[in-house]
């Protein structure tokens, strides 16, 4: 089973590297962006075969690892 996790800074927590690259795109000319907030996506191969497991699962590693809680959220998507 696949699984996506989409990681992105909490609401209110400031972005530098957002804010970098939304400066970059108008240096570059792309006018009109007001704001850029950056994340990571992690595609994770499973061995579990159950949906809800496997969601559970990748939660849990979540929280313990692949996100920190006190600044980032994230959302899983279960893809087969």
């Amino acid at each position: 089973m696949k699984a996506r996790v989409h990681v992105s800074l909490k609401p209110g927590v400031l972005d530098p590297q957002g804010a970098a690259v939304a400066h970059a795109l108008g240096t570059l000319g792309f006018e009109g962006v007001k704001g850029v907030r950056q994340g990571k996506v992690l595609d994770l191969d499973l061995d579990e075969t159950d949906p809800e497991a496997a969601r559970a699962q990748v939660d849990a590693m979540c929280r313990q690892l692949l996100a920190n809680t006190v600044v980032e959220t994230w959302r899983v998507e279960i893809l087969n």
